[in-house]
C-alpha cells in the first residue's frame, strides 16, 4: 500500500477490491484452497443501495443460446461472450473505462501515472479530470506525475493495437486556461488525434456534489500561488484552506451551443458530456445527443471522489439506479458510474441502459494495493464476472442485455412492476 491512508468511504468494500487486485480474476471466486471441504452458500455482501438490491434473473428457454449454439457448431459457454464495446467512440476490450480523476494529491502526485499507464496497458477510455493544469500546471517543461502532459504520455506510451482512447475534462477554471487547445495543438497527442482515440469532456457537475464546483483543501502557500482563479475560504484553521471551483452555468441552449462549439474547433476529437445525477438528466442528456455529444456520462449519487460537504454526501443527488431508469434505454451511449468495482452491478447497469461502467475509487483502490498491477487484475476480474453473469442470462454480447434480465422490474428500469419475466 502506499499512498491512502485514514478511513474510507462508508460502505465501500475496500477490502475486497484490495482482493482483487491482488488475486485477479480468482477473486471472483470464493478462496479455491476451501473448494472440497468448506460448505457455501450467500455471501455476506448485502445490498448498499437500490442498484446492488436488484438481482439478475436468467430465463428458462434461451433463443439466443441457440443461435449462438448454431453458429459455433458446439454448445456455447460463457468464454464465448464477446465484451468488445464502442464506449464514446472507442473500441474498448469491456464496457468499462476509467473515470475522471483530476488534480488531488491522491490521483495526480500519487497514483495518477500508474492507472494511467494500467488503463492505457488494458486498452480501457480513461478520462483526466478537472482542474489539473490550473493546480499542476500543463508539463510541457517538465512532464511529471502532476501535470496533465505527464499523464497523458503515461497512458499512450501504453496503448496497443487499436483500443483505448484518452478523454479530457474541462470545467471553467480549465476552459480559462484554455486546456483543450492546450491539448489539441501539443505535439504529444498527435498520435492519438490520427488514430481517432482523442475525446474532450464539457464537465457540467458529479455525483458527489452536483450543483456544486470542484472542491479541495490545501495549503495556505499552496492557495497563494494560484491567484484568483479558485474561490479560497479559510475555514480549516490556520494551515488549510477550502478551495472552491465555480460550477458553471448552464440552460438548454449553453448546454446545445457548447456542444456545437466543440464539435467544430476540434473535429478530430470525439465530444463527452458530463452530467451530475440531476432531477432533469434524462432532458440535458437529450440535448447533449441531439447536439451531437458521442457519450453522456453520469455520476450516480454514489459516485464522484466522495469529498465534499457531508450534507451532499447524504441528502443530495439522484442515486445510480434511479439515474438510469430516469433516462430509460437509449440507442446513444451512455456512460454511467458510482461504487463500480464488481460484474454484478455493471451488468445490472447495462441492462438497465448504460453502454459501459466508469472505475473511479476502486480503480485508486487497486493501483495503491499494486501499482502495477492491481488495476490491471480487478479490470480482468470483472470482465470474468461480466462474461459468467451475461452467459448465465443466454446472451452473448454485452449489447443484448435489456430490462428483463433484472428483478424486480420496477418503474426506475422503465417497466411497471411485475414477476420476473417469462
Amino acid at each position: 500500500m502506499t499512498q491512502l491512508t485514514g478511513p474510507r468511504a462508508p460502505g465501500f468494500p475496500e477490502q475486497a477490491v484490495r482482493r482483487r487486485a491482488r488475486e485477479g480474476e480468482a477473486a471472483a471466486f470464493p478462496p479455491h484452497t476451501a473448494y472440497g471441504h468448506d460448505l457455501f452458500g450467500a455471501t455476506d455482501r448485502g445490498p448498499e443501495d437500490a442498484l446492488d438490491a436488484l438481482r439478475l434473473v436468467p430465463p428458462v428457454f434461451m433463443p439466443l443460446r441457440l443461435e449462438k449454439l448454431i453458429d459455433l457448431g458446439r454448445e456455447p459457454t460463457w468464454e464465448d461472450v464477446d465484451l468488445t464495446s464502442r464506449v464514446g467512440g472507442f473500441t474498448a476490450p469491456s464496457p468499462v473505462y476509467l473515470s475522471a480523476l483530476g488534480s488531488t494529491d491522491v490521483a495526480s502526485r500519487g497514483l495518477g501515472l500508474s492507472v494511467s499507464r494500467q488503463a492505457g496497458r488494458l486498452g480501457i477510455p480513461m478520462v483526466v479530470g478537472e482542474n489539473v493544469v490550473p493546480v499542476q500546471g500543463y508539463g510541457r517543461e517538465a512532464a511529471g506525475a502532476a501535470s496533465l502532459l505527464g499523464r497523458i504520455r503515461a497512458y499512450a506510451d501504453e496503448l496497443d493495437g487499436t483500443a483505448g482512447g484518452l478523454v479530457v475534462q474541462q470545467c471553467t477554471e480549465d476552459a480559462d486556461a484554455e486546456v483543450w487547445n492546450l491539448v489539441y495543438s501539443d505535439p504529444a497527442s498527435q498520435a492519438l488525434i490520427t488514430s481517432g482515440r482523442l475525446a474532450f469532456e464539457l464537465k457540467i457537475g458529479q455525483g458527489a456534489k452536483p450543483g456544486l464546483g470542484g472542491m479541495t483543501v490545501m495549503s495556505r502557500a499552496d492557495a497563494g500561488r494560484l491567484g484568483d482563479r479558485y474561490g479560497i475560504a479559510p475555514i480549516f484553521g490556520p494551515e488549510a484552506v477550502l478551495r472552491s471551483a465555480t460550477p458553471g452555468t448552464v440552460t438548454e441552449e449553453i448546454l446545445r451551443q457548447q456542444v456545437r462549439l466543440m464539435r467544430n474547433n476540434f473535429p478530430r476529437a470525439k465530444v463527452w458530456v458530463k452530467l451530475p445525477p440531476a432531477r432533469d438528466v434524462r432532458a440535458a442528456a437529450l440535448v447533449a445527443w441531439e447536439a451531437g455529444a458521442d457519450a453522456v456520462t453520469v455520476d450516480g449519487a454514489e459516485g464522484g471522489t466522495g469529498w465534499a460537504p457531508s450534507a451532499f454526501l447524504d441528502d443530495v443527488g439522484l442515486p445510480l439506479r434511479e439515474c438510469l431508469g430516469a433516462i430509460g434505454p437509449t440507442a446513444h451511449c451512455l456512460l454511467v458510474s458510482g461504487r463500480m468495482w464488481h460484474g454484478a452491478r455493471a451488468v445490472k447497469s447495462l441492462a438497465l441502459g448504460a453502454t459501459a461502467v466508469g472505475l473511479g475509487r476502486a480503480a485508486l483502490v487497486a493501483a495503491d494495493e499494486d501499482p502495477g498491477e492491481g488495476l490491471v487484475r480487478l479490470v480482468r476480474c470483472m470482465a470474468l464476472e461480466m462474461r459468467l453473469l451475461i452467459s448465465a442470462l443466454g446472451k452473448y454480447e454485452a449489447a443484448l442485455l435489456d430490462a428483463d434480465d433484472v428483478w424486480p422490474r420496477t418503474e426506475a428500469a422503465g417497466v411497471p412492476a411485475a414477476a420476473p419475466h417469462h
